[in-house]
């Protein structure tokens, strides 16, 4: 950690610099990333990262009375082990939505450039965080930021499906809706803007109720109805269309038009962020006859972000929409427009730097530290030791940290559940402290977590795949060849217990999802997985190898 003072903030915009002790340069800071309230002249202690703009500071605490982070601890109560053990066995979640974000989450550079308006694809793989940062952003609402979520879980998507646009051909027919639904938000959250003027929201408050989105599909049925109307501010004409919306092929056009002109000339420059979150719910298997309009809509939605951007790229006006999706779904949508969108585009990723910083970030907000302490610290506070015997014969010393890695895909899910296992088998045996032999206890336990997971993700492209983790169960080996695997692969064929008979296709999904690996051909020890590296792809002269977290779940050992 590092240490300054605040030498500058701007309340309006969330931004500061902070003078280092070390060199007497400035470095810039986004608010988001400080623990308390910003005042000029406070001591801070910060961590350094970097963004496209240069040297950022991040994960600050702010000490009291101008004192060491270490010694503001003491002014408050430290929690026990137990204590500590206690509060991740019960607040701990794998889902996001249902922590506390002030404990949840970790201060990622990606997010600082979410919040600069430079990244609005947030691309990542189920587990990786995607909603603790669109959580995380969503609870950002000040005077000056105003954020709304559209959560597509649960969502009837054919009511999406039916309200395309007949002017523009596949994929680009819901654009237009796309764009509607994120100009009517917008112009729902301009009514709670006191910023903007009084009788400007107070004929949008005519039509868009300020109350929070209980229901999503009943509140995209009242905006796309063809009785929903507003008086089009500076004009006097009347926002209404007849009923038969199908043969209206301006209809759409004419209401986006519409109110794209009241954004542009009555928004302020408060930033707007319109989350898009869990729209894998309508994910279907990619053979079936409707995964083509699904992947339409994404695209169209894709596309309607980056015309919006476009739009309001020369104005002050900060509309911010974001979408997040798994990377998966993401890899599946075609389009020529698709390399252009490198550009806004996050991949979260997680290497065991970030996954121990994160950790460490947790743990100190369970212990009531005011400050982040370091990994080691952390890591001490819970569990006994930090080596743990491993090996077939038990005769290699690992880290423990290691050790619990290894049957993970390196995500925070991954571990919180590791975690929240552990935690619960501690308690249950009255233990002061996560022993060795209930961490090695938990394994099996997550082994069977891990392999929910990968049905919960490859079923939409592997209808048959608790058939298929079958046939490796049936191999009985840690690693084998592709031809052990097609053999028994093919028993289940000629058995029609197994419907799909591409078996490449079926050993390319097993490797992106990091079922099955590589194994290097000289040195054994030596793996290769997909999650460790997004860019690698199945070797197939090399040996397979099932992944660690699977072993137990599969009866490989």
């Amino acid at each position: 950690m590092k240490t300054g003072i605040i030498k500058s903030f701007n309340k309006r915009k969330n931004i500061g610099f902070i003078l280092s002790d070390l060199d007497g340069k400035e470095i810039f800071f986004h608010k988001s990333a400080v623990d308390k309230p910003v005042e000029i002249n406070s001591k801070v202690s910060y961590e350094e990262s970097e963004n496209h703009k240069g040297k950022i500071a991040i994960n600050i605490t702010i000490d009291s009375n101008g004192e060491s982070s270490l010694k503001a601890t003491t002014k408050s109560k430290i929690a026990s082990s137990v204590e500590i053990i206690q509060s991740i066995a019960s607040n701990w979640k794998l889902e996001a939505k249902l922590e506390s974000q002030n404990n949840y989450f970790y201060h990622l550079q990606e997010v600082t450039q979410i919040l600069d308006n430079n990244k609005y694809y947030i691309i990542g793989r189920k587990g990786s965080g995607k909603s603790s940062i669109s959580e995380h952003i969503f609870g950002l609402k000040n005077h000056d930021t105003f954020t709304e979520k559209l959560s597509f879980k649960n969502f009837p998507f054919n009511e999406l499906y039916g309200l395309d646009n007949q002017k523009y051909t596949a994929p680009n027919q819901y654009i237009t809706l796309w764009k509607y639904l994120i100009y009517s938000t917008v112009a729902r959250l301009m009514v709670m803007n006191e910023k903007i003027d009084s009788n400007v929201r107070s004929k949008l408050k005519e039509i868009y109720q300020p109350d929070p989105i209980r229901s999503l599909a009943r509140t995209i049925n009242n905006w796309t109805s063809a009785e929903f109307g507003a008086t089009v501010l500076g004009t006097g004409g009347t926002f209404k269309f007849s009923k038969d919306v199908k043969t209206q092929t301006n209809n759409w056009i004419d209401r986006v038009n519409a109110l794209e002109d009241i954004i542009l000339e009555y928004c302020d420059d408060s930033k707007y962020f319109i989350i898009f979150d869990e729209l894998d719910e309508d994910y279907r298997s990619i053979k079936s006859d409707e995964y083509s309009q699904y992947n339409y809509l994404l695209t169209s939605l894709f596309k309607a972000v980056q015309d919006i951007k476009y739009t309001f790229n020369t104005t002050s006006i900060n509309i911010c929409p974001l979408v997040f999706l798994r990377d998966d779904i993401y890899s599946l949508i075609r389009d020529s427009d698709k390399n252009k969108w490198r550009d806004f585009k996050i991949e979260i990723e997680w290497n065991s730097e970030k996954i121990r910083k994160l950790i460490a970030y947790r743990i100190s907000k369970d212990a009531n530290y005011n400050c982040v302490l370091d990994f080691d610290k952390a890591w001490n506070l819970i569990f006994v030791n930090n080596q743990i015997k491993a090996g077939n014969r038990q005769t290699v010393s690992v880290n423990t940290f290691d050790y619990i890695t290894r049957s993970t895909h390196l995500r925070p899910r991954d571990f919180i559940r590791y975690f929240q296992a552990c935690c619960e088998e501690t308690l249950n045996r009255q233990k002061e402290k996560i022993s060795n032999d209930t961490v090695k206890f938990v394994d099996r336990a997550f082994s069977n977590y891990l392999r929910d997971e990968i049905i919960d993700e490859l079923t939409p492209l592997l209808p048959d795949i608790e058939e298929i983790l079958q046939v490796i169960s049936n191999l009985r080996k840690q690693a084998f060849s592709i031809d052990e695997f097609k053999s028994e692969y093919n028993k289940y064929l000629q058995n029609r217990t197994i419907t799909e008979e591409n078996i490449d296709y079926v050993l390319d999904i097993l490797f992106k999802f990091s079922v099955l690996g590589n194994q290097n051909k000289k040195r054994l020890d030596i793996l290769y997985f997909k999650y460790m590296q997004t860019n690698m792809n199945l070797n197939r002269d090399e040996h397979l190898i099932v992944h660690r977290g699977l072993f137990k779940a599969l009866q490989i050992i």
